[in-house]
């Protein structure tokens, strides 16, 4: 078990949290949420003894082993791949360097003997005669090959090197894990074995912060939300958590329905949600936390969501984008070769693909990149807007204030109309007089939504629009664009989107494309698919 008592936290006259008092169990999952800057990644780092709190403490079961996912990618750079998932469990990797050096000695003495019996002991007992085959197990499951398992580790990519420290954090079963971000820079194959490793561990307690929506879904028991200063947890996953907030919120405005009547309504909506989640293989310890539930325990929820809506000025035509034969040569190497599709006027298509190819694609089409050979044609009644992955170049050295940098793409030059359209992204009062050139990398994704909001396209490109977003904004975008009526074309890390979303995945290889019209989930899932895909990109991916 881990308890956090009376835990308090401030640096300088800023207070984070303050009289924060949690159990965490066995057999659970915890997913931390909260605003970005809340102080999410802090709180794990409290919980692992990194940071000590002002005030209150932190214990944790007697002789439990507690896993940390590292951050340094750097640390390891001239050890083995395997020795560094090893090294996770701290005990037996030291016990392993022990034992070596005893057998090395030429003066093996009768001492030695008896301590290299006592070790070998709790080797045994450590389980650490499979500690090789558990290490490579879990590596392959990330989809680092056993080729690469005794490579050092600073001949990996940095994405590879993420994958090794989280294999390390995963290695010998801890009975309590600590995991910040744990699904950065993964591919979806990788998510999913994490998805069912974590759920498998059934003896041990799990503690995430992630942005990754389907993923706390997937995993979380527990919601621990970090909100104004104060941490507090409830029964369920993120969806449970979001769904039931907002639901307490409206009926807290609702001054015409009676109390006898709101209760029924969050009863009934608890035995929904218990009802389907007993459907999923992680669901046991979360429906029965659920049928306990009691109506008290829902809370109306104070964040404040971003409104994100798309109206186009005109409807669609048949004819909307047709590209043939691109290719683009990058540095020497071909990113985009001989590419071909066309979009039809119901579409919303995820690309998928080496980011570099993607992005090279999307900047041809919206004419910010030429190709070397091939073309691409809009239709008529088409009109697009791009949220680029790097838009930098909208803010950097802008002396203007928010207000005035949203005017220079209206038509409409108002104050109070620009600002209407900066207050749906959370830009209310002062925050819309601030300088563009000095907002956060979320920010000003929050601001190139409000410019997009503001250009009545009917055809959005969107290039990882999540990026730098916090749950909130994440949550409102894709509520936003699931409404809306003309065509998107986007990439994203983000697999709620991607399956909520799109009804068409087109995935750039270097060896042609893979274009389906299907179901995400499906696509990730088809045997057939995912071995031909693996056949395309060879020794590329």
């Amino acid at each position: 078990m881990l308890q956090v008592t009376n835990v308090g936290l401030r640096f300088g006259d800023k207070e984070l949290y303050k009289d924060v008092n949690l159990k965490f169990t066995k057999g659970n999952c915890y997913g931390i949420i909260g605003a970005n800057g809340a102080g999410k990644s802090t709180f794990l780092k409290i919980l692992s003894g990194e940071i000590e709190p002002n005030t209150g403490s932190v214990s944790i079961t007697e002789k439990e082993r507690m896993s940390v996912l590292k951050q340094d990618h750097f640390e390891y750079e001239e050890e083995e791949v395997l020795n560094v998932v090893i090294r996770g469990h701290e005990r037996l990797w030291n016990i392993m360097q022990e034992k070596d050096a005893l057998y090395m000695k030429e003066d093996f003495t009768e001492e030695d003997g008896i301590k290299a019996a006592d070790l070998e002991a709790e080797f045994a007992e450590l389980n650490g005669w499979d500690a090789e085959t558990n290490a490579e197990k879990i590596l392959m499951g990330l989809s680092i090959e056993k080729d690469m398992h005794h490579k050092l580790m600073k001949e990996l990519t940095g994405a590879e090197k993420v994958k090794v420290l989280l294999a390390q954090a995963l290695f010998g079963e801890p009975e309590i894990l600590l995991l910040d971000e744990p699904t950065n820079h993964l591919d979806f194959q990788s998510i999913s074995w994490l998805n069912n490793f974590i759920m498998d561990l059934e003896n041990s307690i799990v503690i995430v912060v992630s942005h990754d929506r389907h993923f706390l879904n997937q995993i979380c028991t527990n919601i621990v939300d970090v909100d104004f200063g104060k941490i507090q947890m409830y029964v369920g996953n993120y969806d449970f958590w979001y769904e039931s907030s907002q639901l307490a919120l409206q009926l807290q405005k609702d001054q015409n329905k009676k109390m006898e009547e709101k209760i029924a309504q969050l009863k009934e909506f608890i035995a929904r949600f218990s009802s389907n989640a007993s459907k999923a293989k992680q669901a046991t310890s979360r429906k029965k936390q659920l049928d306990k539930l009691q109506v008290e325990d829902i809370k109306p929820s104070s964040r404040r969501y971003p409104y994100v809506g798309f109206t186009p000025a005109r409807e669609i035509g048949n004819e909307v984008l047709e590209v043939h034969n691109l290719t683009k040569t990058i540095d020497g190497v071909k990113v985009l070769d001989d590419v071909s599709f066309r979009l039809e006027n119901d579409e919303k298509i995820v690309f998928m693909g080496d980011e570099i190819a993607t992005t090279t694609l999307f900047n041809i089409i919206m004419g910010e990149m030429e190709p070397d050979s091939g073309s691409y044609k809009w239709g008529v009644t088409t009109t697009q807007d791009y949220l680029p992955k790097n838009h930098n170049k909208f803010f950097d050295g802008c002396e203007y204030s928010l207000v005035d940098w949203l005017r220079q793409f209206s038509e409409e030059k108002s104050e109070s109309f620009v600002r209407g359209f900066l207050g749906r992204m959370l830009f209310s009062g002062d925050e819309a007089l601030k300088e563009a050139k000095v907002l956060s990398g979320g920010e000003k994704v929050r601001c190139m939504f409000s410019k997009m909001m503001l250009s009545n396209a009917n055809v959005l490109v969107l290039d990882d629009p999540t990026n730098h977003l916090d749950l909130e904004s994440i949550t409102s975008v894709n509520q936003g664009l699931e409404k809306f009526p003309g065509v998107i074309l986007f990439t994203s890390h983000d697999h709620q989107m991607i399956e909520t979303l799109a009804n068409r995945i087109i995935e750039i290889t270097p060896n042609g494309i893979m274009d389906r019209k299907m179901e995400f989930d499906e696509y990730i899932e088809n045997k057939e698919i995912q071995a031909k895909l693996k056949e395309m990109y060879g020794e590329a991916k």
